[in-house]
């Protein structure tokens, strides 16, 4: 049976504090279950920033999307998760990642590992947070863990409550996208490891959408990222699963089609598309 839909957005943009606040408060307005923040340099610090959405709002609640395990060390992290979870009332969803930006990483003077080893880290700051916060006794927040590679879906599978994935890959340092029977291979690899890990009950999956355009021509909306997939087709680029382009109805229909193939149920959009998508929320939770 289907999950519910669960909708977030994640804030890229810095701002005052009464900049910031006012659009946290009208990301709850227009229905967002979440209010996230990502782990890059020039973009909000995640934790003030989750309490500061915390204080602004009442109901949803609040997560990283996805800290950078690389710049972490798991011990002062568990300082931060408790501290800003009980800040924000026990609003807070933790989301790691293994991180990918080498330039970040060579600005903060941090050595950037080669992916097996930022792997290792990752895994390494999970399995301690969970023995520092506790998660069998319920201590540690909801665990979200993003990637795509074996080893983060295996541990996602071991550990996370909700797995997200990116829609592409990262090959020889640039992003590549994920056609949508790619996409299934990597959801069916993942259920494969959650059988193997004799899970209770399943995580929950999320996606990130890179582009939301509402639309009646849905060609001319994606024209311009044709030149980066330019071994797909225009009808291939139009059922990406990381891009939502069309009338509402139509968008509100890829969503349903997308967590009937693939199991998405939590969607995530960046906060330039927060007003675009508010009318796609209204459509699936009344439609």
């Amino acid at each position: 049976m289907a999950l519910p839909f669960r909708f977030a957005v994640t804030m890229l943009t810095p701002g005052t504090g009464k900049e910031w606040r006012s659009r946290c408060r009208r990301a709850e307005e227009l229905g967002y279950d979440l209010i996230l923040v990502p782990d890059h340099l020039g973009m909000p610090a995640p934790f003030p920033a989750l309490v500061a959405a915390a204080e602004a709002t009442t109901r949803p609640r609040v997560g990283t999307f996805v800290l950078n395990t690389g710049f972490w060390n798991p011990t002062l992290l568990a300082r931060e998760v408790t501290t800003t979870n009980a800040l924000t009332g026990g609003r807070l969803d933790l989301g790691l990642g293994a991180g990918y930006v080498r330039e970040e990483h060579e600005r903060a003077g941090i050595d950037f590992l080669p992916p097996g080893r930022r792997v290792d880290h990752l895994t390494r700051t999970v399995e301690e947070l969970d023995r520092i916060l506790g998660a069998e006794d319920g201590n540690r927040p909801p665990l979200l863990i993003g990637g795509n590679g074996d080893r983060v879906l295996r541990l996602a599978a071991r550990h996370a409550d909700v797995m997200a994935f990116t829609g592409g890959r990262t090959e020889a340092g640039r992003v590549e996208v994920l056609s949508p029977e790619e996409m299934d291979e990597r959801v069916a690899t993942y259920r494969r490891f959650e059988k193997e890990a004799d899970r209770v009950a399943p995580a929950e999956l999320n996606l990130l959408l890179q582009r939301v355009v509402v639309t009646d021509d849905r060609a001319a909306a994606v024209a311009d990222f044709m030149p980066y997939v330019s071994h797909l087709s225009e009808e291939q680029v139009l059922e990406l699963p990381l891009l939502v382009v069309g009338s509402v109805r139509e968008i509100a229909d890829q969503l349903r089609e997308q967590r009937e193939r693939y199991g998405f149920s939590y969607v995530t959009v960046m906060d330039n598309a927060m007003e675009t998508f508010g009318p796609v929320i209204e459509e699936l939770r009344t439609g």
